[in-house]
């Protein structure tokens, strides 16, 4: 071999603090358009096999994959794993889960001639197979920290554009129906001088999939260094977005097609994220959230009555 030992195998000490498998599948949906070519075939070769690569050697992987034991081990680590022998272990409790019952995924490209009653069942499939890749992926670590943040914050501002602004303004409202006070910036000039006015004690969050959406990477970048507690919201943790964040939340979509763009498939993960985030919230500040939301079905009663 010519890698240190050590480094291909991992630590002794086993996978504490690695990526679980159940959510092995996720990461390598999420991660795979952001690597090189030859550490996708290593990823999506042991998502496809997880028995017949945990037998594998990292020699015989590399092998297999046409690729050479440092990629391997790379993959391994941008997976979330420490070394390879962490991601064999990982390998063999993804088969396990398999062989106990697991259904197997499905292909769910929808075309165009599709009828219509396919098209709803492969969207449901796709949505809930994103909703159970990002709850397997999230980081409840992360989480509960941005919530800890969001629920003492004197003011929280939210950066998203396109699809990603519709998820920015849900959030938004959510927190303003229980006493919060909260701001979502879509125009990128308005976020970047709202940005400056935030300090320590202030929240800020950027909403964006790819990781690398300049307009919204700006605002949390003034943000962060104004001392606010920054929160990114990305279908990337290795983006450029991640870099000026202090909490990182990470969502995964489906796989994409002609009909199923990514901003469609991105805003439901997000929206998992969102409502994680403000129940945390709500739960953190019930007697001040319990009130305001009452008061807030109230005002709006009488729009609701005939």
């Amino acid at each position: 071999m010519t890698q240190d030992v050590k480094e291909i195998f991992g630590s002794a000490s086993g996978s504490t603090g690695s990526t679980p498998p159940a959510a092995l599948a996720a990461k390598v949906r999420t991660l795979a358009p952001s690597m090189t070519r030859s550490m996708q075939r290593v990823a999506e070769t042991v998502a496809a096999d997880p028995a017949g690569c945990a037998a594998l050697t990292v020699t015989g992987l590399a092998e297999l994959t046409g690729t050479s034991e440092a990629t391997v081990v790379r993959t391994a680590r941008i997976l979330g794993y420490p070394g390879y022998r962490d991601l064999r272990l990982a390998l063999a409790g993804l088969a396990a889960q398999q062989q106990s019952g697991r259904a197997p995924a499905l292909t769910t490209d929808i075309a165009v001639d599709d009828p219509i009653a396919d098209v709803v069942a492969k969207l449901a499939y796709d949505e809930q197979q994103t909703l159970a890749d990002t709850a397997a992926g999230l980081d409840t670590a992360q989480l509960g920290a941005a919530v800890t943040a969001l629920a003492a914050a004197r003011r929280t501002d939210i950066y998203g554009v396109g699809a990603s602004g519709l998820v920015a303004q849900d959030l938004t409202q959510k927190l303003l129906r229980i006493g919060l006070i909260a701001h979502a910036h879509s125009d990128p000039h308005l976020a970047v001088t709202n940005a400056v006015q935030l300090k320590a004690g202030d929240v800020a969050i950027a909403i964006t999939h790819s990781g690398s959406t300049g307009d919204v990477i700006e605002p949390l970048r003034v943000a962060f260094e104004h001392g606010a507690t920054t929160v990114a919201i990305t279908g990337r943790p290795d983006g450029p977005v991640t870099q000026y964040a202090d909490h990182i939340l990470t969502t995964s979509t489906a796989r994409e097609s002609e009909l199923r763009p990514a901003a469609m498939s991105s805003r439901t993960s997000q929206l998992l994220v969102v409502d994680c985030l403000f129940i945390g919230v709500a739960q953190r500040t019930y007697e001040q959230a319990a009130p305001a939301l009452s008061a807030s079905y109230e005002a709006l009663a009488h729009r609701h009555r005939r």
